[in-house]
C-alpha cells in the first residue's frame, strides 16, 4: 500500500470560495497563501497559485521599503504587503525578489511558505 500517492505539482492549489474571488486576489487560508489568476464565482471550485514570482500591493511611505531577499508577509486587514509580521497576525507570503522604495505600491515577491 502507498504511503503517499502525487496529486500534482503543487504549483496550483484548489480552491472553492463562499463568495467571488477576483483575479489577482490574494487568498488567506490559515497559514497558507495564494493567488487567484482567474476571478472565482462564489462556490465554484477555481485554482490559486501556491508558487511563482508576483507583483504584490503594498503600502507606501515612511518604513514601507523593502529589500532584496527580505520575508514578506501579507497584511489581510489592509489588503497589502509589507515586512512585518505583526507578531505571527500577519502571514508569510514569500521573499522579495527585488527592493522596493517607499514609494513603489508593489513588490515582487517568490511565493514560499
Amino acid at each position: 500500500m502507498a504511503i503517499a500517492v502525487k496529486i500534482s505539482s503543487g504549483e496550483m492549489i484548489d480552491y472553492t470560495p463562499s463568495s467571488d474571488v477576483a483575479a489577482g486576489a490574494v487568498v488567506l487560508q490559515g497559514d497558507l497563501i495564494g493567488i487567484a489568476l482567474q476571478a472565482i464565482p462564489a462556490n465554484t471550485k477555481g485554482a490559486l497559485a501556491v508558487q511563482g514570482v508576483f507583483d504584490i500591493a503594498k503600502a507606501t511611505g515612511t518604513g514601507t521599503a523593502v529589500t532584496a531577499g527580505a520575508l514578506v508577509y501579507w497584511d489581510a486587514t489592509n489588503g497589502v504587503a509589507t515586512t512585518s509580521s505583526a507578531s505571527g497576525a500577519n502571514k508569510q507570503i514569500g521573499k522579495a525578489v527585488a527592493a522596493a522604495s517607499t514609494t513603489d505600491t508593489t513588490v515582487r515577491v517568490r511565493l514560499s511558505q
